[in-house]
């Protein structure tokens, strides 16, 4: 019989595929964050409840105002209220999407010995490439899955020395790809700054502009998990980045912490899922929500997401509320620091008391004390805050 003991490999697609029935007790979460965890295939299908809003975004900028100007209300809106949300008609072909969904796919169907040539080194402070997560916690507690994480762009800070040569497609999908992305990120930022009542392209100057915003891509792989109930993708938490945005492979995992309580995402064709971060909460002193969110894992598929995080300078921007934002009524509620501290020091704790304080809710639930009792819930993981503290590494963010 195969056991936990008996596998050598860190890899979690090496475990899954080893014929175990329990997994491994580094993998096995306290049991206050497991609330809500059921079915995620049945929760995906549900009706009921509050729905991750879906955002088209045809008409953004359709030269009929009245037109124009409901769709990006609507965006708004669910920036405010959600922080999240689908996004449909955003531009990017789907033949494009299906092309990065096919290079990712082929890449980790790669045998695992071929994978390692791209391995990166935590310890060391080389994050990029394919790896598995470190322990995130002193009770040395690992996420069910693998990944890979490189720069995409601007062209000029990626590495492509580190970026997969198989499948050949891998590179000119994944550039294209991040081209498209930056575009969009310009336009949500457009949108989002006339939200706050400021010129069109102040979020975007304020992240670092078209010449320092990074945008990094991590592909999750989440093997298929005998024991989905105990285990996590991905643990709670916030992206420190602007904006995120989310390809996955049609496989439902990701969850967000709304009003009490776990709401699975529907997967919705050809759309795009994008997260506000923490930079553009702390911006616009919390009009607009970095939700708490999570990842799920399943025993009857893979699941694979491309995350891609819109990253501001780490140490030349001084993130802090704008004055525009801050009044007598509503004072600044974060207080001035660079991106790089705003990892290192883990001070933006977004408990569940935190993350609901600054909507002025109290909340009393069971899910209250389960985030309480996970002391690294919504923040950086210990590895990944160490890694950038210690060596300036780029970061390797959680996103689902």
């Amino acid at each position: 019989m195969v056991t936990a003991a008996s596998i050598g490999s860190s890899r979690v697609e090496s475990l899954a595929s080893s014929g175990i029935s329990k997994i491994p007790k580094e993998y096995v979460r306290p049991k206050e964050e497991l609330i809500n965890i059921g079915d995620i295939f049945e929760d995906e299908k549900s009706t009921e409840g509050p729905q991750v809003p879906t955002i088209d975004l045809k008409e953004i900028d359709s030269e009929d105002i009245k037109v124009r100007e409901k769709c990006r209300e609507e965006l708004k809106k669910a920036a405010v209220d959600w922080g999240v949300m689908h996004l449909v008609n955003h531009g990017i072909s789907d033949e494009l999407m299906d092309r990065i969904r096919k290079a990712g796919q082929a890449f980790f169907d790669l045998p695992i010995e071929q994978k390692e040539k791209y391995a990166n080194d935590q310890a060391s402070g080389k994050i990029q490439g394919y790896g598995s997560k470190l322990a995130n916690n002193a009770s040395g507690q690992l996420e069910w899955e693998d990944y890979f994480f490189h720069c995409v762009y601007p062209e000029d800070k990626r590495d492509l020395s580190i970026w997969p040569q198989t499948p050949t497609d891998y590179i000119v999908a994944t550039s294209e790809y991040a081209k498209e992305l930056r575009g969009l990120a310009t336009k949500i930022m457009t949108i989002l700054s006339l939200g706050l009542g400021l010129e069109e392209g102040r979020l975007e100057k304020e992240v670092g502009g078209l010449e320092e915003l990074l945008l990094q891509m991590k592909i999750n792989y989440y093997p298929k998990c005998p024991q989905p109930e105990l285990a996590l993708g991905v643990e709670a938490h916030t992206d420190v980045s602007a904006l995120t945005f989310i390809l996955h492979n049609m496989v439902p995992g990701l969850q967000l912490f709304y009003e009490g309580k776990w709401v699975t995402a529907k997967c919705v064709p050809n759309s795009i899922v994008m997260h506000i971060g923490d930079t553009l909460e702390i911006l616009s002193n919390g009009k607009y929500k970095s939700i708490l969110h999570r990842g799920l894992v399943n025993k009857e598929k893979v699941r694979i997401s491309w995350a891609v995080f819109c990253e501001p300078p780490k140490e030349k921007i001084i993130l802090k509320p704008l004055p525009e934002t801050v009044s007598e009524e509503e004072p600044a509620i974060f207080p001035p620091r660079t991106f790089s501290e705003h990892i290192q020091h883990k001070l933006f704790r977004k408990s569940q008391e935190d993350l609901l304080s600054t909507k002025e809710a109290a909340l009393k639930s069971t899910e209250e004390a389960a985030l309480k009792s996970t002391e690294e819930a919504a923040l950086i993981s210990t590895d990944e805050a160490a890694l950038i503290s210690t060596n300036g590494a780029d970061l390797i963010n959680g996103a689902v």
